[in-house]
C-alpha cells in the first residue's frame, strides 16, 4: 500500500496538496484513451465540462474503472500545465478538476485561477 495521502472530502485540502504535488515532481496527471483526455460534466452546469487532474499516478489511476476503464494515467509536465493547457482550457470554457476523491468528488475551478494560484506558489519557492 502506498504512503500516500488519501483524498478525502476536504476540497481545499486536496487542492493544496495538488499545488504542492505539482511543484516537487513537476507534474500533474491526467487520463487518457485513445480518443483523448477525460472530461465529464461539471456538476454545477450540464453544459461546461470539467477535465480532472490529480498530483499523484495512484490517484489517477483510481479512477480507470466503469465509464474510464479504458483510460491511462498520463504525466502532464508542469511548465506544459503552464504555458498551455490552462491558457487552452480557458479558451475552450472548461473547467478544472482537482485531485477529485475516489467518489470523483472535489474542487471545479477555473484554470486562470489554478494558474494564478500556482504562479503565486512559485513566486514563493523562487
Amino acid at each position: 500500500m502506498s504512503d500516500l495521502p488519501i483524498l478525502t472530502n476536504d476540497f481545499d485540502e486536496n487542492y493544496a496538496l495538488f499545488i504542492e504535488d505539482a511543484f516537487s515532481t513537476g507534474c500533474v496527471w491526467g487520463l487518457e484513451n485513445s480518443e483523448g483526455f477525460a472530461l465529464c460534466a461539471s456538476n454545477s452546469n450540464d453544459d461546461i465540462d470539467v477535465m480532472p487532474f490529480w498530483s499523484q499516478p495512484e490517484y489517477a489511476q483510481a479512477h480507470c474503472v466503469e465509464d474510464w476503464a479504458d483510460y491511462k494515467p498520463v504525466a502532464i509536465a508542469l511548465e506544459e500545465l503552464l504555458d498551455d493547457w490552462l491558457p487552452g482550457m480557458h479558451e475552450d470554457v472548461t473547467l478544472v478538476g482537482i485531485n477529485w476523491n475516489a467518489e470523483l468528488e472535489g474542487l471545479e475551478i477555473e484554470p486562470l485561477d489554478l494558474l494564478e494560484d500556482l504562479d503565486k506558489t512559485a513566486e514563493t519557492l523562487s
